[in-house]
């Protein structure tokens, strides 16, 4: 691996398994020019702790807890526009793909590949360049519509943030206690997803959670 810096890559690892994190680590030490200065297991910390660590790099999961990696791309970009994401996942639809690329990501790497991939992602992102896995079809990844997969009607960020954490069985005051917001603010957002999907309670939710993969 070979990166021209005068100084080290400041790196954050954001997964929500530790033995994941802890192995990016492992693999990553031998390299004097990176060093790994955080690891966070869900996007609601990723946002804060961009702002606390000012990392040169992000290595981001997607299914990630509390707030989807995707919408956690979204709102670090739109915040640091020069922020580098590369997202390290076991999603493998293209579409999905598409989706982390638009929302800001600059590269896809499967955690199924091997460790030479990963480091070849990492080379090309901080240099400014896209990096798709090789084992995806990046001419499908190319034409495909990151919405090919979605059934929904659409949603805000919140409203998908919040439909999320109703998945993770959180109740409204557990959200608004997450997300410092207000309660009366949970329900009239939880009231608009009923309304938008067509569901009358908890379970329901749960199903289109499901079903449009949040």
């Amino acid at each position: 691996m070979n990166i021209c810096r005068q100084k080290k890559i400041r790196l954050l690892v954001v997964d929500d398994h530790a033995l994941i994190s802890d192995g990016i680590r492992n693999l990553l030490s031998p390299y004097t020019g990176i060093e790994v200065v955080g690891q966070v297991e869900n996007g609601l910390d990723a946002y804060s702790t961009c702002r606390s660590l000012s990392p040169d790099l992000i290595l981001m999961d997607l299914n990630l807890p509390g707030m989807r990696g995707v919408d956690a791309i979204r709102r670090i970009v739109q915040r640091w526009p020069d922020m580098l994401i590369l997202c390290i996942t076991a999603i493998s639809e293209e579409c999905k793909v598409k989706e982390a690329l638009e929302a800001g990501a600059k590269g896809y790497v499967l955690k199924k590949s091997n460790q030479q991939t990963l480091l070849s992602a990492i080379e090309a992102v901080m240099k400014n360049q896209e990096f798709i896995d090789p084992s995806l079809n990046i001419d499908l990844v190319n034409s495909t519509s990151s919405h090919d997969s979605t059934l929904s009607p659409a949603l805000t960020p919140r409203e998908t943030q919040i439909l999320k954490l109703i998945s993770e069985g959180l109740k409204n005051r557990e959200i608004a206690e997450t997300l410092v917001i207000s309660l009366k603010t949970v329900e009239t957002h939880r009231l608009n997803l009923m309304r938008k999907l067509e569901a009358h309670n908890a379970a329901e939710l749960v199903h289109w959670a499901r079903r449009i993969g949040v």
